[in-house]
């Protein structure tokens, strides 16, 4: 047996999936750029963002 689907219901999918697309690019592009500004200090960036995630893991924040 075949599903049946509509083609308004593909249009809807292959939109959503060109939106989210779109999206991580924007954002792709907007980290990029912030990467090129922090220059040295995106490790400690990343060391930051890890503390907090295990802190609040922990409920210390």
């Amino acid at each position: 047996m075949r599903a049946k689907v509509d083609v308004e219901d593909l249009l809807k999918i292959v939109l959503v999936l060109v939106i989210v697309w779109f999206a991580l690019e924007i954002v792709g592009g907007v980290l990029g750029l912030l990467g090129d500004l922090l220059g040295p200090l995106r490790p400690l960036l990343g060391i930051l963002i890890i503390g907090l995630i295990v802190l609040w893991f922990f409920d210390r924040i």
